[in-house]
């Protein structure tokens, strides 16, 4: 059984930075493409970012392009690093991971994470 697990989340000001991780656990664990969707209170789910099993190939939407860098350090933990953090950026953000990049992307990965949680203020 595969397992994500997400952290770093907390509240932070306008401007600052967090880092979220994403732990896979598993004995057995292929679903290397990961990435990173987020929804806020009464909104869809948006895709973030995503990384192939590699790390040779990233993509992000483009409301956090030039803020946020997904990286890994292996096949099983990923990283979304965020910085110059808006207000319109709190939400909850859900890790998400498949053996199929393009799943991850559409939003209908393999497994999914519980979430954590990050607020901005102003």
């Amino acid at each position: 059984q595969v397992q994500l697990v997400e952290s770093g989340g907390g509240l932070v000001q306008a401007g600052g930075s967090l880092r979220l991780s994403c732990a896979a656990s598993g004995r057995t664990f292929s679903s290397g493409n990961m990435g990173w969707f987020r929804q806020a209170p009464g909104k869809e789910r948006e895709f973030v970012a995503v990384i192939s099993w590699s790390g040779g190939i990233k993509v992000y939407a483009d409301s956090v392009k030039g803020r946020f860098t997904i990286s890994r350090a292996n096949a099983k933990t990923v990283y979304l690093q965020m910085n110059s953090l808006k207000p319109e950026d709190t939400a909850v953000y859900y890790c998400a991971a498949d053996s199929k990049l393009d799943a991850v992307k559409a939003g209908s990965p393999d497994y999914w994470g519980q979430g954590t949680q990050v607020t901005v203020s102003s």
